[in-house]
């Protein structure tokens, strides 16, 4: 051991004859006790990330899979639990450090930081094949307390030093929306500085994307000027005007904007996409001859996407999680399919599980049948399918086709259009950092719902205080509600029925005083999240009043 310490302070090239040391090492609990002076763990994790890749996943193996002959399940019951604890020796490490150097700790300039974060690396490839522990295990609180964004934004962009964006597993959503938000106020800056400049020589030349539409051809205007901006004009502060409307945009026109045309692209009349009832999520409709016109305008909804995300808008959508993996670039399989469509994902279980004469039972050949804008089209799956009949043989390869067809073939026009839109600003951005369930998270929103955050967080005007009694009823009758209903309530008061990224304490929540006692509904400024009530004459009809409006949230009782 003390051979290998010496080769790694010398920061001397080990080899895999050393794992042997390495992994003694990490079974003796003093060592790995940061607490003691001799804890040899901050030295431990120099030799591990003075490794090469290929020799640390070697090596994380070695210290984690139980080296006795075992059954296959109780192998990985017990490597997911040696997992877990060293990973939390490696975040123990970078806590215990962190309260060492209180006023100096940095985790973009402490090389011991940097060698833990690069040993949680280790464990992260390892995790994303064998999945011993959630991908939130992997979020490190004391990094995303002290990270300094700024500082570490021009590491990563100039790709000097160390940055922990090349290390995004370690970063929580709520700070990689915080990087994603510098970075697009960055660009922001820069292309207003550009257009000033621009019009010394060029003439008047708007600072912002401004988009002028009518309400009642918002699609047809938003499309048509969205066609006719540069890339320059994209990565500019959006500004939406409404034709015949005096309101200033300063955030809440955006808002109002984006959910009146989410609200028409989801509409059955586009026909862009379809709603499976049975999971109320959308997919793209399976078009075989998209023409230009079509693509055009999956590519300008995905701009439109990207615009949100751009100028950090949470959008009301309702997509599966297939769809961000996509986006991603990550593969899709049979569980996603599940999530869009479960009565067909069942169905293909239950191939999949048949024990009996599969020829026979099911009868069919390696085709599928879709129905797009009221006609059935049949694909093979494979050339000349027609001609192959499922077996027991093959189930498991026409299970596999199924899903990627349905996933990827049948809508891959239509998705790649819609991702080159999505791609004009967000291609080199820090969305890359994302993992696809991030990614939902920051367009969507988080489905948690935490209203005694929400009630911390929640702002009174009009003369209302926390202490009102129409406040305290209110709270206490939000207590009550199930999640359904509290998920009404969020709808009819902002337009989404889910938490922005980080949870309702987030959210710039205002309830604000509408008049004396009436028998009048509550109602909303969805677009800027302001709730009004009537000062009510009891809990009682607090309660009723408001039941009624949240219950008929679409279209009534919203401003």
């Amino acid at each position: 051991m003390t051979e290998l310490l010496r080769l790694a302070l010398l920061e001397t090239t080990i080899d895999s004859s050393h794992f042997n040391a390495l992994v003694i090492a990490f079974q003796c609990a003093l060592c790995m006790d940061t607490a003691f002076s001799t804890a040899l763990l901050p030295d431990l994790c120099k030799v591990i990330a003075n490794l090469s890749d290929d020799a640390q996943d070697i090596l994380c193996r070695f210290l984690v899979e139980p080296a006795e002959e075992i059954t296959e399940e109780t192998i990985h019951q017990q490597t997911a639990c040696a997992f877990r604890q060293l990973l939390q020796v490696f975040h123990d490490l970078i806590r215990t450090r962190s309260i060492l150097t209180v006023n100096l700790f940095s985790p973009n300039t402490d090389a011991m930081v940097i060698n833990a974060t690069k040993c949680l690396a280790m464990m992260y490839r390892l995790n994303e094949c064998q999945h011993y522990v959630p991908y939130v295990d992997f979020y490190n609180d004391t990094i995303n307390d002290h990270l300094d964004i700024k500082e570490d934004f021009p590491m990563f962009k100039e790709n000097k030093g160390f940055s922990l964006w090349n290390y995004s597993f370690i970063l929580n959503p709520v700070v990689k929306a915080d990087i994603l938000k510098v970075e697009s106020v960055f660009q922001m800056r820069h292309e207003l500085q550009d257009a000033f400049f621009r019009a010394l020589f060029q003439g008047v030349n708007s600072p912002y994307l401004v988009l002028e539409v009518r309400r009642d051809h918002i699609i047809q205007d938003t499309l048509q000027q969205l066609e006719e901006k540069s890339i320059y004009d994209l990565r500019k502060q959006l500004r939406i005007q409404f034709i015949g409307e005096e309101a200033v945009d300063e955030g809440g026109v955006q808002k109002e904007f984006f959910q009146l045309i989410v609200r028409e692209l989801f509409d059955a009349k586009y026909g862009m996409f379809a709603l499976n009832e049975e999971s109320r999520l959308y997919w793209f409709v399976p078009n075989p001859a998209v023409d230009e016109l079509t693509a055009r305008e999956y590519k300008l909804v995905g701009l439109l996407l990207g615009l949100a995300v751009y100028n950090s808008i949470t959008l009301d959508l309702h997509f599966p999680p297939a769809l961000y993996k996509k986006l991603m670039n990550v593969e899709v399989g049979l569980e996603d399919l599940e999530q869009l469509d479960p009565s067909l994902a069942r169905g293909l279980r239950r191939l999949l599980s048949f024990e009996g004469e599969t020829e026979s039972e099911y009868d069919r050949s390696f085709q599928v049948d879709i129905e797009s804008y009221g006609h059935i089209h049949t694909y093979d799956l494979i050339p000349n399918g027609v001609s192959v009949h499922l077996t027991r043989e093959n189930k498991k390869e026409f299970v596999d086709l199924y899903v990627s067809f349905t996933l990827n073939e049948s809508v891959k026009d239509q998705f790649d259009a819609f991702q080159t839109g999505f791609a004009l600003i967000s291609q080199d951005s820090a969305i890359k950092i994302f993992r696809p369930e991030e990614l939902e998270q920051l367009i969507c929103g988080s489905s948690e719902l935490d209203f005694d955050a929400l009630e911390k967080a929640t702002v009174y005007d009009g003369g209302w205080t926390q202490d009102s009694p129409i406040i305290r009823y209110f709270w206490e009758i939000v207590r009550e509600f199930s999640y359904e209903e509290k998920k009404k309530l969020l709808f009819f008061a902002t337009g989404s029925d889910r938490a922005p990224i980080g949870g309702l304490g987030k959210l710039q929540f205002v309830i604000a005083k509408n008049g004396a006692d009436s028998d009048r509904l509550p109602t909303s400024h969805t677009c800027y999240n302001v709730l009004l009530l009537c000062e009510y004459s009891s809990k009682e009809k607090l309660k009723e009043r408001l039941l009624i409006s949240i219950s008929n949230a679409e279209g009534f009782g919203m401003i």
